[in-house]
């Protein structure tokens, strides 16, 4: 069964477009998938398949200024003016609206990438609400974001939010590519296979090729900075438990440094957290066809021992 949903987002301007796939059996329980930047959820069917295959509801959304919402609502890049909590308020709306349908089941968050920061936004004032939280591709302390956030906000109160101004877009990013060796596409960071690129590349759900809005920028380097350190982790739940997983070659969690980052930062302030880094694998682990089935398979062992 699939059920297709649209609701307000937190920034009282979009309606969100949203999904939620129920197996054809008594589920176990739910789980929530949270893409990424420029991205949009359907980039997960090959997850949600496995996932509903296994028991499990799946909720997922495309986040203002991205996918299917951003089609609909005709605004490509710009994720409005309420601030950097924005798609993290918006994850919580699509968790009610979920559990309004299907109540009394574990429920677990997966974000990949920024749906990682999301994510650990999220665990900081709702993780109450979960069996547990998976974190994808995440980042520790991201690379240039602060120094960054100074230009745009320089931009913005200059009266430029509303503005795109591609050298912010490749301060925070345009580095990632420097362990790629030659580059044709410019997205070669997220995975080494090159029909991922290309499909990425070429997918007209995708906003990664588009420009992004000056304030939007600036709310993405703001929404980073609430989760860093051990004053974020001690705002999540001690008994939540949490599974970070990524790859050693992605630069988004400086080649593993980040990852661990995060790990110990919540081990430093009493939570349990597995780490698992996957060697020789770049952003995308849930993408590359020698280990999608063994990643989505780590991630049910870890819902299963949760449930």
């Amino acid at each position: 069964m699939l059920h297709e949903v649209s609701f307000l987002s937190y920034n009282q301007r979009d309606q969100v477009q949203g999904w939620i796939y129920v197996p054809a059996c008594q589920p176990k329980g739910i789980i929530q998938i949270i893409h990424g930047f420029g991205e949009h959820s359907r980039r997960y069917l090959h997850m949600i398949a496995h996932f509903v295959e296994e028991g499990y509801i799946v909720s997922a959304d495309d986040h203002v200024g991205h996918g299917k919402t951003a089609m609909v609502n005709g605004i490509w890049g710009d994720w409005g003016d309420k601030g950097c909590h924005t798609m993290m308020e918006d994850e919580h709306s699509l968790k009610r609206i979920t559990q309004e349908k299907y109540p009394d089941l574990p429920y677990f968050l997966f974000g990949h990438s920024m749906g990682s920061f999301i994510t650990r936004d999220f665990i900081a004032k709702y993780g109450d609400e979960l069996a547990g939280a998976i974190i994808c591709g995440t980042a520790g302390i991201f690379r240039g974001a602060h120094e960054t956030a100074e230009k745009i906000k320089q931009a913005i109160d200059a009266g430029k939010g509303k503005e795109c101004d591609p050298a912010f877009t490749n301060e925070l990013m345009g580095w990632m590519c420097e362990r790629c060796g030659e580059v044709s596409i410019g997205n070669e960071w997220i995975c080494a296979d090159p029909y991922v690129q290309k499909d990425h590349a070429e997918d007209p759900f995708d906003a990664f090729t588009k420009p992004t809005s000056n304030r939007s920028l600036y709310d993405f380097t703001q929404m980073m900075s609430c989760i860093e350190g051990t004053k974020w982790a001690s705002l999540v739940p001690s008994r939540l438990p949490i599974y970070n997983i990524g790859g050693d070659q992605d630069p988004v969690g400086e080649y593993g440094k980040g990852i661990y980052e995060v790990s110990n930062w919540l081990v430093e302030t009493g939570h349990h957290v597995q780490t698992k880094v996957y060697s020789g694998y770049r952003h995308e682990i849930h993408n590359y066809p020698q280990i999608k089935d063994e990643v989505e398979q780590g991630i049910l062992d870890f819902m299963n021992s949760n449930l």
